[in-house]
């Protein structure tokens, strides 16, 4: 009997390399090489289509019922019938032949339950693989079609290929994909993957699941994203989404074009913040040209102003914007970090210059005589809380100082902004102190060393 049925799968092995080569014709070779019928199931009068898919069961194809069915019997209320008894275990059956697969964490339904005949035809079908349905057409027999129809949809997904991410019997990951996470897409993804492996900051999602921000079958937004830049981005930074929330200044660069997008890439970068550039080389790209603000201001060129200006302020020495700029927004005038008076005059307070004491000593503006605070002094007279420190018109660090750069030792102006009125400072840098002569008081000098007496 073994050897019987040794022989049997032998000859549906020979009969399915045969048919890899002339599928669907071999039967009616069987049938025409001896001009008569081998005694089989599958006959003119019989089961007469069987076998004429383009994909056949190697048994059916070599008119081997008996291998899968077992030995038929006559049926008794027609004699010249004959029928099968029942199978019973169909996987089991299966397995004879096909290996059984691999016991791994996750199985799909059908094939946990046996029932390989709930996808795959056990006679025939036009299908590789003899499946009951064409791709996609036979997983949304059971599955929810919906998720592939959304505006946007996933290659695989668009093409039925559902078995390009999931495994049809067992896999090792949950949903029976073939691999875990972001590794599933790295499969097709392949420039991607390098990339993102090659750079020095990752962005979370992406190393934890690339499915955090895309959907592996379909969305409403281009590249399957649920919700585009900056929706998408404040679900998980909450923090910021508070921040750009309460900012009465808004930043117009997450209100434009690609929002977040416009500063970070979403993936991978070689700096820090997955900035697209370099923090200073990044502000300049935007900001090579004269904006008109939403109120009214000019906003200048500052990219043209750091060339023509040489003695640049310490942030811009370290190319950090950031240090007084918040690229997100602000409560103060010019996305500010901290308060800093945007007029000529403003009535002293400390809280007024948190932005700049932030890192300059605010004693600079609170001792009125000192003899290391500051070299702007005239003897030991501190001329910092001369100009600043006064309850009414206090001079702001704007009137003397360019808050970016100049061509003057301490970024020194060359004249000072007044209403529409620009007033040339004029000032002359000494060994030991120096002069000014601006429009709000004549020539005047100071020496640390030997005090000046000015008229």
């Amino acid at each position: 009997m073994i050897k019987k049925r040794i022989s049997r799968i032998m000859f549906v092995l020979f009969a399915v390399c045969l048919l890899a080569v002339f599928p669907g014709r071999f039967l009616a070779a069987q049938e025409t090489a001896t001009g008569q019928q081998k005694a089989s199931c599958i006959t003119s009068k019989c089961h007469a289509t069987m076998g004429t898919e383009k994909f056949v069961h190697g048994p059916v194809a070599a008119g081997e019922c008996a291998v899968c069915h077992g030995e038929s019997s006559k049926h008794k209320d027609k004699p010249d019938k004959y029928k099968f008894k029942p199978v019973e275990n169909v996987a089991a059956l299966c397995y004879e032949c096909h290996e059984k697969f691999q016991a791994r964490k996750f199985t799909h339904l059908p094939v946990e339950e046996g029932e390989c005949v709930a996808c795959h035809n056990p006679h025939g079908s036009a299908n590789k693989f003899q499946l009951t349905a064409k791709g996609g057409e036979l997983c949304f027999e059971c599955h929810d079609e919906e998720i592939v129809q959304g505006k946007f949809v996933h290659g695989p997904a668009a093409v039925g290929g559902c078995v390009a991410c999931h495994e049809p019997h067992t896999s090792d990951y949950e949903k029976n994909l073939r691999a875990e996470g972001s590794n599933l897409c790295y499969m097709c993804h392949v420039d991607k993957a390098e990339a993102i492996q090659s750079a020095e900051y990752v962005h979370q999602p992406v190393a934890d699941d690339c499915a955090n921000c895309h959907n592996p079958h379909s969305a409403p937004k281009e590249f399957m994203l649920q919700a585009e830049s900056p929706v998408l981005c404040l679900d998980c930074h909450d923090d910021k989404k508070e921040e750009i929330d309460n900012a009465s200044v808004k930043h117009a660069a997450i209100e434009v074009d690609r929002n977040c997008l416009n500063c970070h890439d979403a993936h991978m970068s070689n700096i820090a913040m997955n900035l697209t550039m370099e923090p200073l080389d990044l502000c300049l790209s935007c900001h090579n040209k004269s904006y008109q603000g939403n109120d009214g201001t000019t906003i200048m060129d500052m990219k043209k102003w750091l060339v023509e200006n040489t003695d640049h302020h310490g942030p811009i020495q370290q190319k950090d914007c950031s240090g007084c700029h918040n690229p997100h927004g602000s409560a103060n005038f010019r996305i500010l970090r901290n308060p800093y008076p945007e007029s000529f005059y403003k009535p002293f307070a400390t809280e007024n210059y948190n932005l700049c004491f932030s890192c300059h000593e605010k004693t600079i503006v609170l001792n009125p005589e000192t003899t290391k605070l500051t070299n702007f002094r005239n003897g030991n007279d501190n001329l910092h809380f001369l100009h600043v420190n006064k309850p009414v018109k206090g001079r702001t660090c704007r009137a003397c100082h360019e808050t970016h750069a100049s061509n003057h030792p301490k970024h020194i102006r060359d004249a000072v902004p007044f209403g529409s009125w620009e007033l040339p400072v004029n000032f002359q840098k000494t060994g030991t102190g120096g002069s000014c002569a601006p429009g709000c008081h004549k020539l005047k000098r100071y020496d640390r060393d030997k005090k000046e007496i000015n008229g």
